[in-house]
């Protein structure tokens, strides 16, 4: 199926009281409607353990869309698409009540035996779910069946590949889409283009002319309600093996021979085959894990990570990861890629940063302990562009150069000045809907972050550490910097 065609499916829902669906997936869907992607062909089931009906669902959905854009028109004819089923997973019963509804569905709305499930609850819940779907005949015979799935997709290697065994007993790898919703934002699926539509940087993108490559993820906000799971994860889990890696993959990837989701996604697991294993000594070397502490954000006061519930008090999770990463392979031996990422910090930014290598005579500097290297500079949120640092002559009669930049901003506004960019889960739901796998990780990129990762979290598991280490609205600890200094370099980004 082309992108611009309408998909016709059956949305089910499963956790469709919970925050995700309320926040993310109803304005998605929306959004999708309002710009004409899908149509009349789609219904959506919502499914949760509450006893809600129809009608009441519709007005929380509504609700939830209201909430997201205030100017938002929701017509009947939208909610109308909107169902609910009441369901216990564990009840063959209300699986075959399930499918009886999706049945009726199918009918009224021609949607040719498309089904996708969006298991937007728990993961502790996946593997039986998946079980049940198929045990209890919900899955199409008539058309495709997808199963949407969101992080985190087990808690180290074994529990993953527990649970990827799981649920390939009920489902095809071809029909399981894993959510990372980095993955859908505008930005990072730009990076490709960024590198293979253009001739100047794609020719410069090894090791021979970049120094070094960094990508930061910041937030200012703390763990706030997510503090449960956040305290059995921590930074390194909740962000490293999915998000950063990610990213990285996709700037080391080699092209792709064709524009296709497994070719796409080969590329980007022989990065992860080709990542530098580490011993502890490693660990100890290349990375830094952080903790914030009280600190001022915005001119506010805010508390440290221990205080935020009492459950935290002697905590010994990190909120902050700093690393350096190599890939040995022919085009990146030797470029060290930083990847930093951490709560409470002074901003909220995704940014990366290409470093060229400097030229060796600074002919054009008048001090030449000056260092301004060309950047390749690419904003992923809150804003989101391209910028490129270059050295030009400064006006008048000086032939020193000075730093400049070429930017162009990719944020889209409509007329009334409101950001109309797609969110990253329109995105992916509409790329499941059509079948483009190309956004979603492959069990072999899953298998591959959490082997990496696994050796980090075990060395830090088995050492208490001196938190907590860097104030809140920092740029975190020190020994990050310090991880940058002994190679030459320092931290380009906008926390800095």
């Amino acid at each position: 199926m082309t992108k611009d065609q309408k998909p016709k499916a059956v949305i089910v829902i499963f956790g469709a009281t919970g925050d995700l669906a309320n926040r993310k997936l109803f304005p998605s869907i929306y959004r999708l409607y309002t710009e004409g992607k899908i149509y009349k062909d789609v219904a959506i089931v919502g499914v949760g353990r509450r006893e809600w009906d129809h009608d009441f669902f519709r007005r929380k959905v509504k609700s939830s869309i209201v909430d997201a854009f205030s100017d938002a028109r929701v017509e009947d004819e939208f909610m109308s698409h909107f169902y609910y089923h009441n369901l216990n997973i564990d009840v063959e019963e209300d699986y075959l009540k399930l499918g009886h509804l999706i049945t009726d569905l199918e009918g009224s709305y021609k949607t040719k035996g498309n089904r996708m499930f969006y298991l937007a609850m728990a993961p502790e819940f996946f593997g039986r779910i998946s079980h049940n779907i198929k045990e209890f005949g919900l899955k199409s015979e008539e058309g495709w069946t997808r199963l949407v799935i969101e992080k985190p997709f087990g808690h180290d290697y074994p529990s993953a590949k527990a649970l990827n065994e799981q649920i390939r007993a009920a489902f095809e790898e071809r029909e399981i889409y894993r959510i990372d919703h980095y993955l859908g934002k505008e930005m990072v699926q730009n990076i490709e283009v960024i590198r293979f539509a253009n001739a100047i940087f794609e020719h410069l993108w090894t090791n021979q002319f970049i120094a070094n490559v960094q990508v930061t993820s910041s937030e200012s906000i703390g763990v706030e309600d997510r503090f449960d799971f956040y305290n059995s994860a921590g930074a390194n889990r909740d962000m490293v093996q999915n998000h950063m890696l990610q990213m990285v993959a996709l700037l080391a990837m080699e092209p792709p021979i064709k524009l296709t989701t497994d070719e796409i996604r080969s590329e980007k697991i022989k990065v992860l085959r080709a990542l530098r294993a580490m011993n502890p000594e490693d660990v100890k070397e290349n990375f830094v894990r952080g903790q914030y502490d009280e600190g001022i954000i915005d001119g506010e006061k805010v508390t440290a990570y221990r205080k935020e519930n009492p459950s935290l008090k002697d905590s010994n999770t990190e909120t902050f990861v700093a690393g350096r990463l190599f890939i040995d392979n022919y085009r990146w031996a030797g470029v060290p890629f930083y990847i930093r990422t951490g709560k409470r910090m002074t901003a909220k930014s995704t940014r990366i940063v290409v470093e060229f290598k400097d030229i060796p005579m600074k002919l054009y500097y008048e001090d030449k302990s000056q260092k301004h290297p060309n950047l390749l500079v690419i904003d992923i949120q809150p804003d989101e562009g391209v910028t490129f640092h270059m050295n030009v002559k400064e006006p008048g009669s000086s032939s020193y150069a000075k730093p400049i930049k070429l930017s162009y901003q990719t944020n889209s506004y409509d007329t009334d000045g409101v950001i109309n960019t797609p969110e990253a889960y329109e995105k992916l739901i509409y790329d499941c809907m059509i079948g483009d796998g190309t956004n979603f990780t492959h069990w072999d990129e899953v298998a591959l972050s959490w082997k990496f990762i696994d050796v980090i979290s075990k060395v830090w598991e088995g050492k208490e550490a001196d938190f907590p280490n860097y104030k809140a609205g920092s740029k975190g600890p020190k020994e990050a910097d310090e991880l940058l200094t002994k190679d030459g370099f320092h931290w380009w980004s906008v926390i800095d």
